[in-house]
């Protein structure tokens, strides 16, 4: 077969033509429908790429390619740069004046209604603006359809925290073993329990450097949190409504 080849070979450039001749070999003829599907194929792929280069997209899905003996592949998870995390998150558009007002509007109704309601419980030394219910009126006003917004995420994880806080407590006392060993079982129980709830992660914190709320006891894990969530929860039903009735 070798001798036919180059037999044929030096026949295509005697005639100066890249056609063989009629009297070409038969092993010839028999490579020439593989030949012709080369040329198809190769024909179509360069038609792909410069298809592609000018709509800029993939076409027939993502593409693997070998360079260097490492296979690359377009639809891998690839960490994004350490600096993407410090750039504002690209929104859709800027959000109108009455979706920043009735939030804002919805805060500062649930703090004044929690300061009076500390005015009446002043005499029994407990108080309702505690810090933690600062941070559940930004998730419920300002990001309603997170998971941290969610009623069970946020019930589970205020009552199950604060109870840890007490037991805590307990155990070690004040200070930052107390502390650390609170902390950590608090975000292991929102993890197991699958109810993240960030605001929550303080409530143990809180009850263990908090000499006024000692006396709760295990009652700390339904007052103040839990009950404030209460209040906070029927305020973002409103809140919501007037998002979504009365824009400006």
């Amino acid at each position: 077969m070798g001798m036919q080849l180059r037999s044929s070979y030096s026949r295509i450039h005697q005639n100066g033509s890249m056609i063989p001749p009629a009297t070409s070999s038969t092993s010839l003829r028999s490579f020439a429908p593989a030949i012709s599907l080369l040329f198809k194929n190769h024909s179509i792929q360069t038609k792909d790429v410069v298809l592609e280069s000018s709509l800029g997209c993939s076409i027939g899905g993502p593409r693997r390619r070998r360079e260097y003996g490492v296979v690359a592949s377009s639809t891998s998870n690839v960490a994004a740069p350490f600096w993407d995390g410090w750039k504002p998150q690209k929104g859709p558009a800027a959000p109108s004046l009455s979706d920043v007002v009735w939030p804002s509007a919805g805060a500062f109704a649930a703090m004044a209604i929690l300061g009076k309601m500390d005015q009446i419980l002043a005499p029994r030394g407990i108080s309702m603006t505690i810090a933690p219910l600062g941070a559940v009126s930004a998730v419920l006003f300002a990001a309603p359809s997170s998971p941290a917004a969610l009623k069970y995420n946020m019930f589970m994880a205020q009552i199950g925290c604060a109870a840890i806080g007490v037991l805590a407590f307990s155990i070690f006392g004040a200070g930052w073993l107390a502390r650390s060993a609170a902390l950590a079982a608090s975000i292991a129980f929102m993890i197991y329990t699958g109810a993240t709830h960030p605001p929550a992660a303080s409530l143990p914190l809180l009850f263990i450097d908090g000499a006024k709320l000692h006396h709760l006891n295990f009652w700390y894990a339904l007052f103040p949190g839990a009950t404030g969530c209460i209040l906070l929860c029927l305020i973002q039903e409103m809140v919501l409504y007037l998002k979504d009735n009365f824009k400006f």
